[in-house]
């Protein structure tokens, strides 16, 4: 069966039936609640998680189509600190619900990995496929781009042996 890796950790899908869908085997099996179920048929984004870095609706995959891939949930997306689109989203009082955050988050952190300055275009073109009920989406779109800006501006180190500023 399929043998992934979740949030940095090994983890056997063996045992498990082939179709069951990748939410179930996160929320069921290995105990992460993060992910949630919205519709069940891929159109609300509120089960989006990344696989190898590409944000995915986990409501549709298989676990037999994952053996070998890397899953993160929200609770991979930070490591020591918090990602800077979930410090924006704080910033940016984004949460209402809260319901839909964890699929907003993974999908808005996903585009920031690929194109860490997007027009309003394309992050509308971004996250078309995660439906808010509050209608946060002002919200939402003022917390990438304050993430962006963060995430663009970290990017830049200072080099002692140079007089350059270097991306990263």
């Amino acid at each position: 069966m399929a043998n992934i890796k979740i949030n940095g950790n090994d983890h056997s899908l063996d045992g498990l039936d082939p179709t069951m869908p990748l939410l179930w085997a996160l929320r069921d099996h290995a105990g992460i609640q993060g992910v949630k179920y919205g519709c069940g048929v891929g159109q609300c984004g509120a089960c989006t998680v990344w696989i190898d870095g590409i944000a995915t609706r986990s409501c549709l995959l298989p676990v037999a189509a994952l053996d070998g891939q890397t899953v993160t949930t929200i609770e991979g997306l930070a490591t020591n600190a918090l990602h800077p689109v979930q410090r924006a989203w704080i910033e940016h009082d984004v949460a209402q619900c809260g319901y839909c955050q964890a699929g907003q988050i993974m999908s808005a952190a996903a585009l920031l990995e690929k194109n860490p300055s997007p027009t309003d275009d394309e992050i509308d073109s971004a996250m078309r496929g995660n439906i808010c009920r509050c209608g946060t989406y002002v919200r939402i779109k003022s917390a990438i781009k304050t993430a962006s800006a963060s995430m663009v501006a970290s990017a830049l180190f200072y080099d002692a042996t140079s007089t350059e500023e270097t991306p990263v």
